[in-house]
């Protein structure tokens, strides 16, 4: 649990560091190329980069240790991250409610911690890897349909569609049993790994740019949560502690919403300055 966290504190923490590096080379002409161009020069932007490259390494150390419904719940949490840090670095002003979701979020983590077994032991049906990487093809589908809406109707869509992807990564490496270049070379799984989490980042990118954030975050959040929870549960084996059943599924359904009243911030606000009175 304590990688899970970890992956979740570097995820938050990088999205405020990335928006802060975008807001600062904004300022220039040119289009997203020249952005994210000049993004690339600000320190922030690559340190945001190098915390994502850590989360993304103790995402996979978690999901070889806990069941994915815990690291699920605790990636979703890296929006509570992002809503405290942005606080504290954006300027970026908290309503008691939602100060009130960071301690559910909080309070959904702890009942998980208490709660979760050990992964599951299970290397599931043969027909699991050829399923995943089915799944990653179905995002990109869903991405091809979804970028033909407008309004929330897209944002939501290719949310979804990018928390679909993310989820075929999370089962993805519990389906990789040996990092052999051979062996990953022939197994399906790594494959899905990699045209999922693709995916993934393009359609959640493709919504950001022209949709609602909150939206196209808590699409991404169910995506990524319930599906492969769901996955780990009945195909690979993952269990909760002996008569604590009903603590997991309470403290992951605690933690999920949490995270969905935090969904403005799957990209972290700019805060626009006040007009000056007189």
């Amino acid at each position: 649990m304590v990688c899970a966290l970890g992956a979740a504190l570097c995820f938050g923490t990088a999205t405020v560091l990335q928006a802060m590096a975008a807001r600062a080379a904004g300022a220039g002409g040119g289009g997203d190329a020249a952005l994210l161009l000049r993004a690339l020069r600000q320190w922030r932007y690559l340190a945001g980069l190098a915390l994502d490259g850590v989360g993304f390494l103790l995402q996979i150390a978690a999901l070889r240790s806990i069941p994915i419904y815990a690291v699920g719940a605790a990636l979703a949490s890296s929006l509570a991250v992002t809503a405290v840090v942005a606080a504290r670095l954006l300027r970026v002003r908290l309503s008691r409610v939602e100060w009130g979701a960071v301690g559910v979020v909080c309070a959904g983590l702890g009942m998980l911690a208490l709660a979760s077994g050990t992964e599951g032991d299970k290397g599931g049906p043969a027909t699991l890897k050829y399923a995943m990487l089915g799944a990653a093809f179905g995002v990109l589908l869903l991405g091809a349909v979804g970028g033909r809406l407008a309004g929330r109707g897209r944002a939501l869509l290719l949310g979804l569609g990018a928390g679909f992807g993310f989820g075929v990564v999370e089962v993805a490496v519990r389906l990789i049993d040996g990092v052999s270049p051979g062996a990953l070379l022939t197994n399906p799984a790594t494959y899905a790994l990699l045209l999922g989490g693709g995916a993934a980042f393009l359609l959640l990118t493709s919504a950001l740019q022209r949709g609602s954030v909150t939206t196209a975050t808590a699409g991404m959040v169910i995506g990524e949560t319930i599906g492969p929870a769901a996955v780990g549960v009945v195909w690979l084996g993952d269990r909760t502690r002996e008569g604590l059943t009903w603590l997991a599924i309470l403290g992951f359904a605690v933690a999920v919403t949490g995270a969905l009243a935090l969904a403005r911030f799957g990209e972290a606000p700019v805060v626009e300055p006040t007009a000056r009175q007189g």
